[in-house]
């Protein structure tokens, strides 16, 4: 095992839904590609949307998608060590006290835009003095606080968006504490990469900007800042982040019976130049990772073609996959996953098989017609086509019209697997039965 280190770094104030998902399985897969570890961090330094419940279902669902981690923390637990390294780099100046309330910085925000100008904070605050300091306190002004950035340029080479350069002066001292004393992101998440000895972040690209502020707290740190690479955020299909897709959580995706591989393998090749094929394992997908050939337009998230994809996914399921899950044969399994759109549907299809259904009969002359040149032995290969064939010749009735009762006749459903599959396993009495319109 290398010393190569990711992290996915939950907030548990709401259900895991399918952008962060994405996040996890990219890290997921760059640390077993390279043979290094996987940190699960949960960020909970927000007090009041943090729950419990969201925290247990981030972990069911990546034990459920197979993404397990080797070690983990959590921000709530390492305040002290916040605290510690604020106290270093307020006596260093890298760290001030800002005044301004969020009304003030709005105004002078509207007017820089308006004069065409980047709205970066001025660094009013470094020019207070201890006499403005004492009546903002006196009139209960709270301070925030800002981390300072040095003058210069600011680069990486990206794994996803290749070399990327910022200018420090154009880039505005980010907040990293609030006026109530709780912490933003930024600074809290640096320290953890350096301790934790994080080599390489995976997330999305609305962190680009963060990302270049983030690297001058590594280095005012003493560290060295990770590899990063930033992927493009997920769209709708039309374009634009839906609702539905902001919120798709990945609990409805399972109950809906998409499968694990499924939702990682499209995940892990939607937006990139190859194609979304179902894989056997995690692990052949992670071999396959390659950040060249991450495209850099968004994406177009489309939940039908997941669940297209989902079929053809579960239909090369092999028995072994699933017969832990299932109460049928290999036999039964085989003959009809190529039809199913879940696996559990195999189930629903073993029940219309075994069990008593209510048959409806469309056509009572065509279904007694069925009934009595039904053959006794249904294994062969043929027996199907040859006994529809006889019932056609023998009813003058074709397409619809001959398949479309015998269907509802024996399933007691408009649709389903071939019925040329399913009759073995129905059986001759219960079909017989079922033809002649008794429950069966």
């Amino acid at each position: 095992m290398s010393d190569m280190k990711v992290r996915f770094a939950p907030s548990p104030t709401g259900w895991m839904h399918i952008g962060n998902t994405r996040t996890a399985v990219f890290n997921w897969l760059l640390a077993k590609k390279l043979g290094g570890k996987f940190m699960l961090r949960i960020d909970d330094t927000d007090v009041a949307r943090s729950k419990k419940e969201y925290e247990e279902a981030i972990r069911d669902i990546l034990v459920w998608l197979g993404l397990t981690w080797d070690e983990e923390a959590r921000q709530s637990a390492r305040t002290a060590r916040y605290d510690e390294i604020v106290a270093k780099l307020k006596a260093e100046g890298r760290i001030y006290a800002c005044y301004e309330t969020a009304e003030e910085l709005e105004v002078m925000r509207k007017k820089l835009m308006t004069q065409g100008k980047p709205p970066i904070y001025d660094r009013g605050a470094l020019k207070l003095t201890a006499g403005d300091i004492a009546k903002y306190e006196a009139e209960g002004r709270r301070p925030h606080y800002r981390f300072k950035l040095n003058p210069g340029v600011i680069e990486w080479d990206d794994l996803v968006r290749g070399h990327i350069k910022y200018e420090a002066e154009n880039l505005a001292d980010p907040v990293i504490i609030r006026e109530d004393g709780s912490y933003l992101y930024h600074l809290p998440s640096v320290i953890d990469d350096f301790d934790f000895g994080i080599t390489h972040i995976v997330r999305g690209e609305d962190h680009v900007t963060n990302t270049a502020a983030q690297i001058q707290m590594f280095e005012a740190l003493g560290g060295k800042a990770p590899q990063f690479a930033h992927l493009p955020l997920l769209t709708g299909k039309e374009g634009k982040l839906s609702k539905r897709l902001g919120s798709l959580g990945v609990r409805e995706l399972r109950a809906e019976g998409i499968e694990n591989m499924a939702i990682c393998a499209f995940l892990a090749k939607l937006g990139t130049s190859e194609a979304i094929e179902p894989w056997n394992s995690l692990e052949e997908l992670a071999q396959s990772l390659d950040f060249g050939k991450i495209g850099r337009s968004q994406p177009k998230f489309d939940e039908e073609e997941l669940k297209l994809f989902n079929h053809k996914v579960v239909r090369q399921l092999p028995y072994s996959h699933v017969k832990n899950r299932l109460n049928v044969t290999e036999e039964f399994w085989e003959a009809i996953k190529g039809n199913l759109n879940t696996v559990a549907e195999a189930e629903t299809w073993q029940k219309v098989c075994d069990t008593e259904i209510e048959p409806i009969i469309e056509d009572k002359e065509l279904c007694g017609k069925a009934a009595e040149l039904l053959p006794d032995d249904l294994g062969g290969d043929n027996v199907y086509n040859d006994w529809v064939g006889a019932v056609k010749q023998a009813t003058g009735k074709k397409g619809k019209e001959l398949f479309h009762p015998l269907r509802l006749a024996l399933t007691g459903l408009e649709n389903g697997p071939e019925l040329k599959v399913l009759l073995k396993f129905i059986g001759h009495s219960k079909a017989k039965t079922r033809l002649s319109g008794q429950k069966a």
